[in-house]
């Protein structure tokens, strides 16, 4: 390869000086309307990040002559439909959802509304259709710690489970039964367990286990083991597990106990959102009628 520019004698046109076995690459000028669009792009470039966001600094961007920005575009947006939506909002925020007429407006927006409220900030436990996970409730049966009517789900999703910042969260506590029962207790009443929930056990050891649930278990699961809602106490004979139903599952339960937390979501969801979310949440299959006064 060569470094020497010369005259193409063909074309008349100047090399670049370079040559690959003995081709000659040729200097010909860039077209001039290709030219002047490049210019117009750098021009452009220059005027668009004075106009607008553009330079990134230590803590924020430069925020252009125009202060425009995408995000403040959403918010108008978002107050733009807010504000369409305000008055059927605040019918729904001042509903009792136990008489609230399915065929309203104020239904169908919350309905509408509580799936996308549940979506943003329920899904991440409960699962995108609402099938829970392991310790994290299913809420498309009909298995209810607190209850499932329309008052009782609202009062769950407004002030949380076992939180330390709602003074009036559902609150529970299963004891530890590892500090307080031998290893041969804990196991027969383990069995026992399994026995009334229609498991595999050990008949011998469910017996002896039964003695053992009576004093220890029966105050809140019930002496048939059914549960207590008051006390949001889970049914134990229907096969409706929250951690899980085997031996190993129900012994680690007993010995060391569970302790789910759920935020309430009353200080950051507005009072129609509640509402809205409750309802979804209701309608998804699980929810129970609202006992008869």
């Amino acid at each position: 390869m060569a470094d020497k520019v010369t005259r193409d004698e063909a074309t008349g046109v100047d090399t670049t000086g370079h040559e690959w076995d003995g081709i000659r690459e040729l200097n010909n000028p860039l077209p001039r309307w290709w030219l002047w669009i490049f210019y117009a792009t750098i021009v452009y470039a220059l005027i668009y990040t004075i106009a607008y966001p553009a330079w990134p600094m230590v803590n924020r961007a430069t925020g252009g002559l125009l202060g425009y920005s995408t995000r403040g575009e959403v918010a108008a947006e978002i107050e733009r439909v807010e504000a369409q939506n305000a008055e059927v909002s605040a019918e729904l925020a001042a509903a009792d959802l136990t008489t609230l007429d399915p065929a309203s407006p104020a239904f169908h927006y919350g309905m509408a509304g509580g799936a996308a409220v549940f979506r943003a900030n329920c899904s991440q436990c409960h699962g995108a259709g609402a099938a829970g996970a392991k310790g994290y409730p299913n809420l498309l049966d009909d298995d209810w710690l607190w209850g499932g009517d329309l008052a009782a789900i609202e009062y769950t999703v407004r002030h949380g489970i076992r939180n330390e910042t709602d003074f009036d969260a559902r609150y529970s506590e299963m004891p530890a039964f590892g500090e307080m029962l031998e290893d041969e207790e804990i196991a027969s009443v383990v069995e026992h367990v399994l026995a009334i929930s229609g498991s595999d056990h050990d008949a011998d050891l469910a017996e002896a286990g039964a003695v053992v649930f009576a004093d220890n278990c029966a105050s809140c699961h019930g002496d048939a083991g059914t549960g207590d809602r008051e006390q949001g106490a889970p049914n134990l004979t229907d096969a409706i597990w929250l951690y899980g139903g085997d031996r190993e599952t129900v012994t680690e339960t007993v010995t060391n106990s569970r302790y789910g937390v759920m935020p309430p979501w009353a200080p950051r969801l507005s009072e129609a959102e509640i509402k809205a979310v409750t309802l979804y949440v209701h309608g998804l299959g699980g929810g129970e009628a609202t006992p008869a006064q």
